[in-house]
């Protein structure tokens, strides 16, 4: 009798890849973001990425990040934890995480304290100074959301599509 595989990945590693993996669908040329979403269970329950609302097309709005706000994304792209939870069709996220490849801004902070999410696991927290960021946290704080940074493994995981 053989003993089971050792090298499997963790929850952690397989929903961030996922999360990972989600936000590479992304057209932004600056700034892919992916989401997980996952219950209690460790199943997954949603996934979304950064990018226009449906019938809006990414040929005919804007991708610049700088210059008049009309001419901006800024505006138009849905973020990767709204999609996430829009695309969402069960009866409810409540006491679910989600997996985040950027640090959730103060708007899909209140999406996901509204949803009922529960735990935020990020990758990356690049603007964290900046006071979208801050207004997150305080947020997160106070909704008694936790929040807590991905510890990358080191461990290289290779595809062939």
């Amino acid at each position: 009798m053989s003993e089971k595989r050792r090298d499997y990945i963790s929850w952690d590693e397989y929903f961030m890849g996922v999360a990972m993996l989600s936000g590479m669908r992304s057209k932004d040329p600056s700034t892919q973001v992916g989401a997980c979403i996952v219950s209690p269970q460790n199943k997954i329950l949603s996934m979304g990425y950064n990018g226009f609302p449906m019938g809006c097309s990414d040929e005919d709005f804007p991708w610049a990040r700088e210059g008049d706000p009309f001419d901006t994304k800024y505006f138009y792209v849905a973020h990767s934890e709204l999609n996430a939870i829009l695309n969402y069709r069960g009866t409810g996220l409540d006491g679910s995480k989600i997996y985040v490849s950027l640090f959730p801004c103060n708007e899909c902070a209140k999406a996901i304290i509204q949803a009922g999410i529960r735990t935020v696991i990020y990758a990356d927290d690049k603007y964290a100074k900046t006071p979208a960021t801050q207004a997150s946290k305080r947020m997160f704080d106070a909704a008694g959301v936790r929040y807590y940074q991905y510890q990358p493994t080191g461990r290289k995981v290779e595809i062939n599509l």
